[in-house]
């Protein structure tokens, strides 16, 4: 394990909980016509996903560990690399739907199954 991989989970889970965080009180139609909420909910998930590259590259065991790290790293290429084609919908939808079993304090703003074992095993 690289002495990076608790900096690496850490900043992940800290992207995560900002984009869910950003989206509290939006609905589909709100978030679209908000060009700043937009910006930073994507910005969060580049930051996620090449968090959770670098957490895989550091220990590829994770990828069974923590399933869902590899559509991170997708999302974050399709962002990074489809700048012009990001559909605001898929966004949304896909941070939405991580935080739909997950309750609304700060620290718990993320998919409980997906991210709890970042957080107990590998917290800085």
């Amino acid at each position: 394990m690289s002495s990076r991989l608790p900096k690496h989970l850490h900043d992940a889970l800290t992207a995560a909980q900002l984009a869910v965080g950003f989206l509290y009180g939006f609905d589909l139609e709100r978030y679209a016509a908000d060009t700043l909420v937009r910006s930073a909910v994507e910005r969060q998930l580049e930051i996620l996903g090449e968090a959770c590259r670098r957490a895989l590259d550091d220990e590829p065991a994770l990828r069974n560990r923590v399933p869902g790290m590899h559509l991170a790293v997708a999302l974050r290429n399709r962002i990074i690399h489809g700048y012009d084609r990001v559909e605001h919908a898929i966004v949304f939808e896909t941070v939405r739907h991580r935080s739909a079993t997950v309750d609304r304090t700060p620290e718990r703003r993320v998919d409980a199954p997906a991210w709890s074992l970042m957080r107990s095993e590998f917290s800085p």
